[in-house]
């Protein structure tokens, strides 16, 4: 576990945990609930890099594609 939260940081887990700790100092204070809601949200995805398309979620598995087979085209005599 520990290893997963410290590996594959990228911009966008950066900015989340950027903007989810401005967020909950933000929100103590505003002392707005919400606020805090939505930072520990934002602080939740990017330390399990979890959410939409999070830890390649929306990759797409080239590995289940069938090659396609060459299709070989036939001449037809009309004139006969």
């Amino acid at each position: 576990m520990m290893k997963a939260i410290l590996n594959n940081w990228s911009v966008m887990r950066g900015l989340r945990l950027l903007i989810g700790i401005i967020a909950l100092v933000q929100s103590f204070i505003q002392k707005d609930i919400t606020l805090s809601i939505i930072a520990g949200f934002l602080l939740v995805t990017a330390i399990a890099n979890v959410g939409c398309c999070g830890g390649n979620g929306c990759a797409v598995n080239f590995s289940n594609r069938k090659k396609e087979k060459e299709i070989v085209y036939e001449e037809l005599d009309n004139k006969q």
